[in-house]
């Protein structure tokens, strides 16, 4: 079974083939940092109010480590315990692909701070900023939930692994990272930063195939150790996903103040809710907020980016010629 002790080396027979074609599709999905352009994002940054500049340094400043958390779960904790060699040929690319999101945000608080002390600080938030240090510390508390464990040998374990799996899959990639980027659609749906939003494209397709395949090997291991998934388990994620939001709705506190127009902490209570219930759903548990998605701007976003093909690569094409990735992700 997946989540059995070992090493399996052998892709043929290939036990899940799902998994060896999303880390195709993954392939096809590639995209480099120098294809972003930020220099129109300047002009746009000198125009903006102090509370609007406020949001955006708080929202790099969670940018700056929120992916290499991710890609040190997915080391330490991931790839030790998925034993199916297609499946952890995916996690090698999400590993890649985690690479040129810090990259991404690197070049992106380099443009954005100029000044070396500002940088420095923003590099440091996880210790000096309450709201992101609380994020953090969340993310800390989950991987460190496992770090003692080098085999899944007991029903415990396997529920120890799932909840993290579920927790980086759900709660930190589907909820703090959506959340970050309903700031980022929000101010291009008022024509600002758009370089920001482009790169961002990228990310969330990206962040959208890691969920899926999360949410698969979920769907593997609830097919074949059924029992796994208790009422106990149904109540440790139900409290876990409100753990994030609570974290995640102090980040918008932060960052919103008193609010915005169109833009306030009510508002990301709501749509943080909503994700929560749509990733509750989609592991088959209870919702547990009954929320509505607030932001109009964010039903829009699975909507193909129009550009003119000779001047830069739409965010929609691909590397390669054949196959496809879908914009079906809910919000």
């Amino acid at each position: 079974m997946l989540l059995d002790p070992g090493m399996d080396l052998t892709l043929r027979p290939m036990r899940y083939p799902d998994f060896y074609e999303r880390y195709r599709a993954a392939i096809r999905n590639t995209w480099t940092v120098e294809e972003v352009d930020l220099a129109s994002d300047l002009a746009d940054l000198a125009r903006l109010t102090p509370a609007e500049l406020h949001l955006v340094n708080r929202l790099v400043a969670f940018f700056a480590t929120g992916d290499s958390i991710v890609a040190n779960n997915l080391v330490l904790n991931l790839y030790k315990h998925v034993n199916a060699p297609e499946a952890r040929l995916y996690l090698s690319r999400q590993l890649f692909e985690e690479a040129v999101h810090v990259q991404f945000y690197l070049t992106l608080l380099d443009t954005y701070l100029p000044d070396h002390d500002e940088r420095v600080k923003a590099f440091a938030a996880v210790e000096h900023i309450p709201s992101i240090r609380a994020k953090a510390g969340f993310c800390f508390k989950w991987i460190g939930s496992i770090d003692k464990l080098d085999e899944l040998t007991t029903a415990a374990d396997r529920r120890a692994f799932l909840l993290n799996l579920i927790c980086f899959a759900a709660c930190i990639e589907g909820l703090f990272f959506y959340g970050a980027f309903a700031y980022v659609y929000w101010l291009r749906s008022r024509g600002l930063l758009n370089g920001l939003a482009s790169g961002t494209n990228w990310v969330f397709r990206d962040e959208s195939m890691h969920m899926e395949f999360a949410f698969a090997v979920v769907d593997t291991v609830r097919a074949e150790e059924p029992a796994l998934f208790d009422a106990d388990l149904t109540r440790q994620v139900t409290a876990m996903m409100e753990e994030a939001v609570a974290a995640e709705l102090a980040f918008a506190r932060d960052l919103c103040g008193d609010g915005l127009p169109g833009m306030s902490a009510d508002d990301m209570r709501g749509y943080l809710e909503y994700v929560a219930d749509q990733r509750l759903a989609r592991l088959g548990l209870p919702v547990r907020y009954g929320a509505a998605n607030p932001f109009a701007f964010m039903e829009l976003q699975d909507v193909q980016e129009l550009s003119n093909f000779f001047e830069r690569r739409v965010s929609a094409y691909q590397i390669g010629v054949e196959g496809t990735v879908a914009f079906d992700e809910a919000f």
